[in-house]
């Protein structure tokens, strides 16, 4: 069955996500693939060098929505989307994590009887006042399939009365990207040009409105990495959200932590894995540092990844100053050493692949007759 799919995006981890997806599915002539990037990130840093970095092909749509509160950002997402779906009339959209963009595109579609393929689906804080907990049980509400990376995942869709028969565990897109870019960012040279030595060192990633709107908790956090930067430099790729929150603080950094600017994918790369440790509020490098094996120290409360602790390199340090303190001191005592989680192997995109062969996806969800009007009214076939 030929097959015409939208894959919509907008966010560096999106890319990551979606590349090894859009090479599998390009490459098999069952399949027809369109990239929609919505813009939620924007500049060539934050988006820009991803596509080259990872070879994805020039987005068909890009619809330029920048940023917003989360009400406005979303809305117009949906504005925006709307007649890209209307126009092309896809047999399903794919979305991925857990941004804004994922919401916005999953909503317009479910409202449109277009099948809705989650990526990275099932995954729970169980934190509500994170928006991207909001955003993912929202968007696996309005699924009809659902990739899972681990069992925790197809065990809280399960217990959301998510049918067992929709949902795949495949392993993870993400993985599958770092495990094909890995010899090539190793060789990038990123170290040298940087500036950074050959001693060990840290890297840090902190961009959660949790962690940088708060100025007593972001001081906190400040201050614990410069006492780790006694004994580990700490390297510091600073998101713009969090550049503009230290410097309307007048917070300083310790001596020895250093701003760096965005990294395209191949240079951030070559630094984690190269790195004696990772300090980080993100979801997705919870994963990568457990596929390279590099301990990290996740400066949050809760993790939607609970494999990346229970088998990985991972640990929870919280967001207090004594919380992080203790988890560095643990670490001092001995480095995590974790194991790759099953089906984390680099191939779950062809797994993908075959599980999108093997569904009528357009027997999912019907098509009501509002779309079939407007998609006839604008001269364009519904399939």
């Amino acid at each position: 069955m030929f097959l015409n799919l939208l894959c919509i995006g907008g966010a560096r981890p999106n890319f990551m996500k979606l590349a090894p997806l859009v090479h599998a599915l390009g490459a098999d002539p069952d399949f027809s693939v369109l990239i929609v990037h919505t813009g939620q990130h924007y500049d060539d840093q934050m988006s820009g060098m991803f596509f080259r970095d990872l070879e994805i092909p020039r987005p068909d749509f890009h619809l330029g929505v920048g940023s917003g509160s989360h009400a406005t950002q979303t809305a117009e997402i949906m504005k925006r989307v709307e007649p890209v779906m209307l126009e092309t009339c896809p047999d399903a959209i794919i979305v991925v994590g857990d941004v804004n963009s994922t919401l916005a595109a999953a909503l317009v579609a479910a409202k449109l009887g277009i099948p809705v393929v989650h990526i990275e689906s099932g995954l729970r804080s169980f934190d509500r006042s994170m928006p991207e907990e909001i955003n993912r049980i929202v968007t696996d509400a309005l699924s009809s399939l659902h990739f899972v990376t681990e069992p925790s995942a197809f065990r809280n869709l399960l217990a959301e009365g998510v049918p067992a028969e929709s949902i795949r565990y495949v392993g993870n897109l993400m993985i599958d990207s770092l495990y094909r870019k890995l010899s090539s960012a190793r060789e990038a040279g990123t170290r040298q040009r940087l500036g950074i030595s050959a001693a060990p060192f840290a890297l840090l990633t902190l961009h959660r409105p949790s962690n940088v709107d708060d100025p007593c908790k972001l001081r906190d956090i400040l201050y614990v990495l410069a006492e780790i930067s006694q004994t580990l430099p700490v390297y510091f790729p600073v998101h713009p959200r969090t550049r503009e929150a230290i410097k309307r603080d007048g917070l300083l950094p310790g001596a020895d932590i250093h701003f760096l600017e965005p990294l395209g994918y191949l240079d951030f790369l070559c630094l984690m894995s190269q790195s004696a440790l990772v300090l980080t509020d993100s979801g997705g490098i919870q994963e990568e540092t457990t596929a390279l094996g590099v301990p990290c120290l996740t400066l949050r409360d809760t993790t939607e990844r609970p494999i990346t602790i229970e088998q990985g390199s991972n640990t929870l340090a919280g967001t207090t100053r004594e919380s992080i303190l203790n988890a560095w001191k643990h670490h001092q005592k001995g480095p995590k050493v974790g194991r790759i989680p099953p089906l984390w192997d680099g191939r779950a995109a062809e797994r993908c692949r075959e599980v999108l062969k093997s569904i009528d996806l357009r027997g999912l969800v019907h098509c009501p007759s509002d779309l079939v009007k407007l998609v006839s009214d604008r001269g364009t076939p519904v399939s």
